[in-house]
């Protein structure tokens, strides 16, 4: 009927990638959006109109920018989403005030309420088509011969019911933004537009006792492209100079450049992530050396990456090679290393070394009585006279993991020694297994590793 008409494959994915990206374009105008697939957005702009000067002026500042980006439209506002979705798609899309669904949805067509197309062909065979028939009729015989859903949809396009909006990204707890007259595209007015923001944030901060632990800057382009920076804390933070900071770090740590295109016209700082933050007493404590270190590791953590800075957290383990566990240093813990004093103080333990091998590495030893400290042994190709021994220190396996056929050191007791060789060198060896269990024959002989070296 059309050969001139132009056909092509409909590329799904392609669609979805699309809707999401003028999902996230449409996020200056209000956080709360969902996709409704596979050519729909809901919007909802409950406290946000007035930023624009009301309604209209939202609706006419939206209509202008998707027909400068060349996009086919149809946009409707009401007070619940059913009725908006049903004007969008079926009615003349206008602004329309609440209370205003009954006029509404009246002449529209059944499908308007999303019905399955099944109950809508079921309807018109009884001669009911529009929304108007159906809303004044008895709602017994309506559920009893076309199920609860057709009335459940009534009830929500009207309002009788919630109809939750499901957002497709989380809000942010705290959240401010800054509109431009005139697009900005210079790095120093992007950090400057941050240090503002994120004043404001300080005060809503402070008011609730809370301080900020993850923060994303949105960039809005005059084209509709976004650019998204995060940047996390190691403790709660609402100094402005700080997090102006933290973004020029991740500015800096960009392999590209940001790329403004014709400039930015408007900026959004959110926290993401919040945490108590308690007042702290400034010139008398030694809390500014803690603020020195917390600054050095956002900073590395913004420049590197926060997967590529971590610390050390304690664990309630005996076994030397789980009593701590590498962590993100930005991550919300208990101070590693003051756990780790505790530990060794409440558990009187001997002294640890400062590093630890990857995993305990074999030796050959020769010891002058079976369960005594080693005179002399061989690691990796080296002799060691030992010229002084500390120890034993037992610490038992792991008897809950035990098993007949494990026999592997993480499983047997150890006798950790304390030895230095002739050179001055100092090593912490240990033997697993004992002597009193094994039977020749029958169990493997104890054997001896080394676990690390001092200084």
């Amino acid at each position: 009927m059309h050969p001139a008409l132009d056909v092509m494959p409909e590329d799904a994915d392609a669609d979805a990638a699309l809707l999401e990206g003028i999902a996230d374009w449409c996020l200056r105008y209000t956080p709360l959006i969902a996709c409704d697939a596979p050519d729909g957005l809901l919007l909802d702009i409950t406290g946000c109109a007035h930023l624009y000067g009301g309604e209209q002026a939202l609706v006419a500042d939206l209509t202008e920018r998707l027909m400068r980006a060349g996009f086919a439209y149809r946009i409707a506002i009401a007070g619940t989403i059913g009725t908006a979705w049903a004007a969008a798609h079926y009615g003349k899309p206008a602004g329309y005030a609440n209370g205003d669904e009954r006029r509404i949805l009246s002449p529209l067509p059944l499908a308007a309420l999303r019905l399955e197309p099944s109950t809508v062909a079921a309807l018109a065979r009884v001669g009911l088509k529009r929304i108007g028939d159906i809303i004044d009729l008895p709602r017994s015989p309506l559920t009893a011969r076309f199920g609860a859903g057709l009335l459940h949809q009534l009830d929500r396009a009207r309002g009788h019911e919630h109809e939750p909006l499901r957002p497709r990204l989380p809000v942010a707890p705290y959240v401010a933004e800054q509109r431009f007259n005139e697009p900005i595209g210079r790095e120093e007015d992007v950090l400057g537009t941050v240090k503002k923001l994120a004043a404001r944030l300080a005060f809503a901060l402070e008011r609730r006792g809370d301080g900020a632990r993850r923060l994303e800057l949105t960039l809005f382009r005059t084209d509709g492209e976004l650019r998204r920076l995060a940047a996390g804390t190691s403790r709660p933070l609402r100094d402005p100079a700080a997090i102006r900071a933290l973004f020029a770090e991740r500015l800096a740590a960009l392999a590209d450049a940001l790329d403004p295109g014709f400039g930015f016209d408007m900026a959004r700082l959110s926290v993401e992530v919040a945490e108590a933050c308690s007042p702290e007493q400034i010139g008398i404590g030694n809390a500014e050396d803690c603020a020195e270190m917390d600054r050095l590791v956002d900073r590395l953590s913004a420049r590197l990456g926060a997967h590529r800075v971590h610390r050390l957290v304690a664990r309630d383990s005996h076994s030397p090679e789980l009593t701590a566990v590498h962590v993100p240093a930005q991550a919300a813990s208990d101070d590693g290393w003051a756990a780790f004093r505790r530990h060794r103080t409440q558990s009187e333990l001997a002294p640890r070394p400062l590093r630890l091998l990857a995993r305990p590495e074999p030796i050959e030893a020769v010891a002058e009585v079976p369960d005594g400290p080693p005179l002399r042994f061989k690691w990796r190709r080296a002799v060691h006279d030992v010229i002084a021994a500390e120890g034993p220190e037992r610490i038992e396996g792991m008897w809950w993991s035990k098993s007949d056929e494990d026999s592997s050191f993480e499983q047997l007791a150890r006798d950790y020694f304390r030895v230095e060789d002739k050179m001055g060198l100092r090593f912490w060896l240990f033997r697993a297994g004992l002597y009193r269990d094994f039977v020749p024959n029958v169990t493997k002989p104890p054997s001896w590793f080394v676990h690390g070296s001092f200084g």
